[in-house]
């Protein structure tokens, strides 16, 4: 039972495929069976030397440190702004066996402004161009991309669904539909540098190293929203993409050093509000929702909630990906949350269920398979921000958006499965 439980994931990523495939715009072209194993192949060994090799997984752990680092700055400047609910020293005692009160508008979200700001800097001092080029490179000898589409997966670790395109908006007008689809499924299976350090320290309490799962999640996600993309909407061009290997600069520039940390520093005020004001209506929509649905019949004396639909419709691809069955319905409804409203509410829903909720292996795929921003919400971002940078290709970039969000859920949830068979039970 248990050699079935450590390879059930394999039934996810089957099935995974299978639907992929089944709704591929050109089910009669045969995908090739040896690349298919060989980006499989990829993810694998991607997931294992970054989680299973004591020395990368190390190096990746670093990143900790640095979080701790910027988030005792942040919590300088937001006591300074906002007093004690920003973090600063209390005006009053806490009773004893209570904590201190936790503000996530001001002492948690602020850290997406300073990383914005972080993030914006180091890209114009070419320290981020210089990994997401490595990143492009390593895409392009193994999942055999082009350097458009490997320079956009590099990328995505570091911006966000917005930010991305930006990189490789000079080349839009020309790539073939499907390079266009692939760049919209690898801003649906990551999540970007800010918005990861806010969702890490979101489940800090709940998963030991989230920042590094975080990262490695991202990481892992790039092969697996390539395979996906390109059952779905296949690429006529596969020729040219096979043999271009030298990515173009990235096209995101600042003026200098005060220009760049201005820039990140508005960006990631816009984001900072974005988040509170999808938070505040999820929750609202969502508890509207729960009093609807209360007026129905009761189950097993229970009310009928959204969060308990999720969990019934999600459960079963949950349970394939190798969560265990008496956990998939909650797991299912945290994947449900995140398909449907947005992932940092069932990041904070992960979080507020508590470290022990579901065993280490099946919180590690949860943790795995929600990462990616993959909602409907992101479908609007992604289709609006395009079709700004390419008018000529709105309609089909709105045609896409849809099936962008099948395949960045479907990328997320087959690096869960990868991250739970190489996890020991």
């Amino acid at each position: 039972m248990n050699i079935f439980t450590q390879f059930q994931g394999v039934i996810g990523i089957a099935l995974i495929l299978a639907l992929a495939w089944i709704i591929s715009e050109n089910r009669f072209n045969k995908p090739k069976k040896m690349w298919i194993l060989g980006a499989l192949a990829i993810q694998l060994c991607l997931a294992f030397m970054i989680t299973r090799v004591p020395v990368i997984w190390d190096i990746i752990a670093l990143a900790n440190h640095a979080v701790s680092a910027v988030e005792k700055a942040t919590l300088v400047g937001s006591s300074y702004m906002f007093g004690y609910i920003g973090g600063g020293e209390l005006p009053f005692n806490v009773k004893e066996g209570q904590t201190a009160p936790l503000i996530i508008a001001f002492q948690i979200l602020p850290l997406v402004i300073v990383f914005s700001a972080l993030a914006a800097l180091f890209w114009h001092w070419r320290i981020l161009p210089a990994i997401v080029r490595g990143l492009s490179w390593a895409l392009q000898k193994t999942m055999k991309v082009s350097g458009v589409v490997g320079l956009s997966g590099g990328a995505n670790i570091f911006l966000g669904v917005v930010e991305s395109p930006l990189v490789v908006r000079a080349y839009f007008a020309k790539m073939p539909r499907g390079e266009l689809f692939m760049i919209m499924v690898l801003a649906m299976s990551t999540i970007s540098g800010a918005i990861l350090i806010l969702y890490a320290q979101t489940l800090s309490k709940t998963l030991d190293n989230a920042v590094g799962h975080m990262i490695a999640a991202s990481i892992i996600s790039l092969p697996a929203a390539i395979l996906v993309a390109r059952l779905i909407v296949p690429n006529n061009d596969e020729e040219g993409e096979n043999n271009n290997f030298h990515p173009p600069e990235a096209d995101l520039k600042y003026d200098n050093s005060i220009d760049a940390v201005i820039k990140g520093t508005m960006d990631g005020m816009q984001l900072f509000l974005a988040v509170i004001a999808i938070i505040i209506v999820v929750f609202a929509l969502v508890a509207l929702a729960d009093q609807i649905l209360a007026t129905l019949p009761h189950i097993d004396g229970q009310p009928i909630t959204l969060r308990g639909i999720f969990g019934w419709i999600f459960a079963p691809l949950m349970w394939a990906i190798g969560v265990p069955w008496d956990d998939a319905g909650n797991a299912g409804a945290l994947m449900g949350t995140k398909a449907i409203l947005n992932e940092y509410v069932a990041y904070l829903d992960l979080a507020a269920l508590g470290k022990d909720a579901f065993p280490p292996r099946s919180m590690l795929i949860i943790t795995y398979a929600l990462c990616g921003v993959a909602n409907l919400a992101s479908i609007g971002l992604l289709v609006s921000t395009i079709g700004t940078l390419c008018p000529e290709r709105r309609a089909e970039v709105a045609a896409l958006g849809v099936k962008s969000w099948i395949a960045g859920n479907f990328a997320t949830m087959m690096t869960g499965a990868i991250v739970g068979i190489i996890t020991p039970i």
